[in-house]
């Protein structure tokens, strides 16, 4: 064991380098099914769950999601191992509530996505893979969107105003009118 402390003592300088950190506080908040507000140092700091994408609020499951990880975490004391910031200056961390994986539920439970883009878990792709064959939560759907793929076609959707009325959507189908 001796011999080989110097390379603990630099692995533990190199994993305090990279800003990881490890906090502990009382759920107080959940925004969605992605992202938590935690007490730290007696403030509520917002974390989004690392390594998966819940359906939106105003997706198939986005109201699920949100319950399921309340369900979890709220009015509880979770553990949070930041691994860093979003573009929005919330934590991004993994969270768990007495030893419980809160991604690996969401995921196990259809819930969300194992957002392959910012992460390569092996346990996080082989829960997807299982939910998809069980057609659990968003894989009982026949044709579910990513949440990225949602968010994308919301930005590039024209402003309310300009979308026709649904009944004039019809309208134009019978007509063979096309939108403006």
């Amino acid at each position: 064991m001796i011999k080989h402390l110097p390379l603990l003592i630099i692995a533990a300088m190199a994993a305090g380098a990279c800003g990881a950190e490890v906090f502990s506080g009382k759920c107080v908040g959940v925004s969605d099914g992605d992202t938590v507000s935690v007490m730290r140092d007696g403030q509520a700091v917002k974390v989004r769950l690392a390594a998966i994408d819940c359906p939106e609020s105003k997706q198939d499951y986005g109201t699920k999601a949100k319950q399921f990880t309340s369900g979890l975490v709220f009015q509880r004391t979770v553990s949070v191992d930041e691994s860093g910031k979003d573009q929005y200056g919330r934590f991004i961390g993994t969270v768990t509530v007495n030893g419980t994986n809160v991604c690996c539920e969401l995921v196990r439970n259809g819930l969300a996505w194992h957002y392959t883009r910012y992460s390569k878990d092996a346990t996080l792709a082989r829960l997807e893979k299982e939910a998809r064959a069980a057609k659990v939560g968003v894989w009982s759907l026949p044709a579910p969107i990513p949440p990225w793929e949602f968010r994308s076609a919301r930005k590039t959707a024209p402003p309310a105003e300009h979308r026709p009325h649904r009944n004039h959507v019809e309208e134009m189908r019978e007509t063979g009118e096309k939108a403006k």
